[in-house]
Order: structure tokens, then sequence, then C-alpha cells
């Protein structure tokens, strides 16, 4: 089975945040990640994830994407981020597109992320990390988001045409926003850097909603994924047992 990271802005959220790095590792999780780096301190991360001898996957990288006229900051705002993931032995970083600009065209916009992931895309090679674009829901969670769906997700990842740049598929975002998640994963596994699991409604722990993550589980098994998937969510008790409960079926 893939191996399993763990958000720590979501499943652990009640004590100091380079503690639950530490309580990730206790729970058989076999790496962390996080949301924004750049207010943290990237010390006591570090310092944490090595005292508990788990790797940290990844992070977000920030930046606005979907606006050319700051695509040069962008542009500087993601290599600073590579450089910061390299130094901290990251394998990815999480890219976002930030929000529909009004007054812009779709077509403006998607070129607009394009450029810019192709320009720091020899940079994440440079560097050996992996840039991973992520679709949310604009339904539920983030209205005036740009993209939503996978399918534009794997165009720009196809345009871009670098090994360094593909998909966070995000099963709880792409359930809510066009569904058929399994036939999803498994037709595009090859274009998929990094996947997010939470169930469908609530965003909570895989097991509490609609969704069957045996065999969502089992589908991604099949494809031979190597890379991670990460538990997103927000746990509805216990979130030891909520992981327990994703690690029984890995």
């Amino acid at each position: 089975m893939p191996n399993i990271s763990v958000c720590v802005e979501m499943v652990y959220d009640d004590e100091p945040f380079h503690e639950r790095i530490t309580r990730a590792a206790e729970a058989g999780a076999d790496a962390v990640e996080f949301w924004d780096w750049r207010e943290k301190n990237l010390d006591d991360i570090e310092n944490a994830a090595a005292d508990a001898d788990i790797p940290i996957v990844g992070c977000v990288a920030g930046g606005t994407l979907t606006d050319p006229s700051v695509a040069d900051d962008a542009v500087e705002t993601v290599r600073e981020s590579i450089e910061m993931a390299a130094s901290l032995g990251m394998l990815s970083l999480i890219v976002t597109t930030g929000p529909n600009q009004d007054g812009l065209d779709r077509t403006t916009q998607h070129n607009s992320v394009v450029d810019i992931l192709s320009r720091v895309a020899p940079d994440a090679e440079a560097a050996g990390v992996t840039l991973v674009l992520e679709p949310l829901n604009t339904t539920v969670d983030h209205p005036g988001y740009y993209l939503e769906t996978s399918e534009e997700g794997y165009e720009i990842i196809d345009t871009v045409d670098s090994p360094n740049v593909r998909l966070l598929y995000d099963v709880y975002h792409q359930q809510i926003t066009e569904g058929n998640v399994i036939q999803n994963i498994t037709e595009h596994i090859d274009s998929i850097g990094h996947i997010h699991v939470a169930d469908v409604p609530g965003r909570h722990e895989p097991g509490t909603g609609k969704l069957d993550y045996e065999n969502i589980f089992e589908a991604i098994e099949a494809t031979e994924y190597d890379g991670y998937v990460g538990c997103e969510f927000s746990p509805t008790s216990d979130a030891d047992e909520a992981m327990a409960t994703v690690l029984n079926w890995c």
C-alpha cells in the first residue's frame, strides 16, 4: 500500500505545532505535511521531525498564479519555496492557483498558470522537488478559487510537460466537484504526484461518510502508485483512533 502522510494542520490541531509531528509518528504515519511555512518555526519543525525519525513530505508553496500582472512575483514566491523545501528534504510542494480573477477570462488565467509553472519547473527539477497542483472544490470550502476540475489540472500539467509538475488529487474535493474518483485516479495515476483523503460530507476521517474508502485504497494499491496518501481531515473524535482506521486499511 502507499505510504501514509499526516497533515498536522488538521488531524492534530490541539497542541503546539512541532509536538504534532511526534504524535503523527507515534500513530504510525510514514511522513508529515503541513500548509503555509512562512509563519512557522522551521527549526522546531525540522528538529521535531529528526527526533521522531519521520520525514516532512511537503507543504504549500504560496503565490497567485492566475493573474499575469503579478506573474514575476509568483515565480519568485514558488522559487523561494522550492529552495526551502530542498533544504528540509521535502519531496513535494503543494501549488494552489489562487482565486478566479474578476475581469480576466479563463483562457488568460489558464495560460498564466501554465506560464508560471513552466518557468519554475526547471528549478523544481534541479532541486528534486515535485510541484503538485491542487484543484479545490468551490461549492463547500473554497468559493472563488480558480482550479476546480482535475481535467483542467491534467491539461495544465500536460502543457507544462515536466516530470516535476504533477497533480495533487484530493479525493474529498474531487468527490464534491466531479465524483467518479476511482476511475479518475486509476486512469490518470501517472499524472498524480500526491493524494489527499477525507470523507464526504464533513471532511472527516475515511469511514465517516458516503465514500467506500476500502475500495478506494484497494484501487490505489492496484495502480502501484508509489507516492504518499495524505490524511487531510478533521477527526470526529480521537485523532489517534481516526489514524488507526486509515492505517488498518493500509
